[in-house]
């Protein structure tokens, strides 16, 4: 028995935390108590999505690693798998957040789990499976999907058949309790600082490891990342991508007016929209780290509002600079 259950701890052996998950899915593979429909919760960048993908592999195999269905699977391309993530319509077609960034299509609101989508999850589980006793499936961000999709996916749940789903959600608060209670609930939470730091030792595909690593000490973008991997190595790259010398202006807010207008006006010129927006939260850490006072962090709640309802930005950052000297 023992030496099954290593077996298994093998393929979760890339998981960092989330011990109180990987040990219910440990349970259901060895036991072989499968749930028809899992719900993994849990805040973006923890693990939900590498987890469902060696749980799948431990399911294929019985617990045991299988290097060729982990390729697959992460590949996307096993034919028993359909990995569905929230699509913008663009031209009479679905396409994803990330295959839109790459095309650089200019995107309105949120991308949404569709009811085509659905509908084909519904066809995809009718089939017989062509390798395994059943078809899986991983809806990502389930709860981005408008009532009419949740229904048509409810009556899924209803009916899965021989069929495995995995839905991946940061708000299950927002799902429809009917779902909710169709799933067996698995929840992911933050990670501590040590955790944090031993995910970055394994990230190596930009050959910044140093760098993550010295960067993940800036108690700033260790507060942005809320415990979340993703969400560090994702703050990160967006710090690394400001200019440096606009970066050390902002670490001591400017008290002279001139200086003030001036950090405005390069400020607005050298940063796209998105980046001012975090550089907010991050200014907000910043301030607060420094001064304890929630008084900078309400006026720069007033910037992002201002930001957002298309107020002039070069103004809206001048006005808050100057306001700010007050209570720097």
């Amino acid at each position: 028995m023992k030496q099954e259950i290593n077996k298994i701890d093998m393929v979760f052996d890339d998981i960092i935390g989330q011990q109180s998950a990987i040990s219910i899915l440990q349970s259901a593979i060895y036991k072989s108590h499968i749930a028809p429909a899992y719900l993994f919760s849990g805040p973006d960048g923890v693990g939900r999505r590498l987890t469902a993908l060696r749980f799948l592999e431990g399911v294929l195999n019985n617990g045991q690693v299988d290097l060729r269905n982990r390729r697959r699977l992460e590949r996307c391309n096993h034919p028993d798998l359909l990995w569905v993530e929230p699509t913008y319509k663009h031209q009479g077609r679905l396409i994803t957040k990330s295959n839109a960034d790459k095309e650089g299509i200019v995107k309105k609101g949120p991308p949404q789990v569709r009811l085509e989508q659905i509908r084909a999850v519904t066809q995809f589980l009718a089939k017989q499976p062509s390798e395994c006793k059943r078809g899986m499936v991983v809806i990502e961000y389930v709860d981005a999907m408008p009532e009419s999709v949740a229904n048509a996916l409810l009556k899924t749940l209803e009916e899965p058949g021989h069929g495995l789903i995995i839905l991946i959600s940061t708000s299950p608060e927002r799902l429809l309790q009917t779902i909710s209670s169709r799933c067996q609930k698995i929840m992911f939470g933050r990670l501590g600082s040590k955790l944090l730091k031993e995910v970055l030792l394994r990230v190596d595909k930009t050959n910044k490891i140093s760098s993550l690593i010295s960067n993940s000490e800036q108690p700033e973008l260790m507060a942005l990342s809320g415990g979340s991997p993703g969400g560090l190595i994702k703050n990160i790259g967006i710090w690394e991508a400001l200019p440096k010398d606009l970066m050390m202006r902002l670490d001591a807010l400017p008290q002279a007016s001139l200086e003030a207008l001036s950090l405005a006006r390069d400020l607005t010129e050298a940063l796209q929209s998105e980046q001012q927006l975090w550089l907010i939260d991050w200014l907000e850490y910043h301030l607060w780290f420094s001064t304890q006072d929630d008084r900078p962090i309400r006026r720069l709640e007033t910037l992002r509002k201002h930001l957002l309802s298309y107020v002039q930005p070069r103004l809206a950052w001048e006005m808050a600079f100057l306001e700010l000297r007050d209570f720097v």
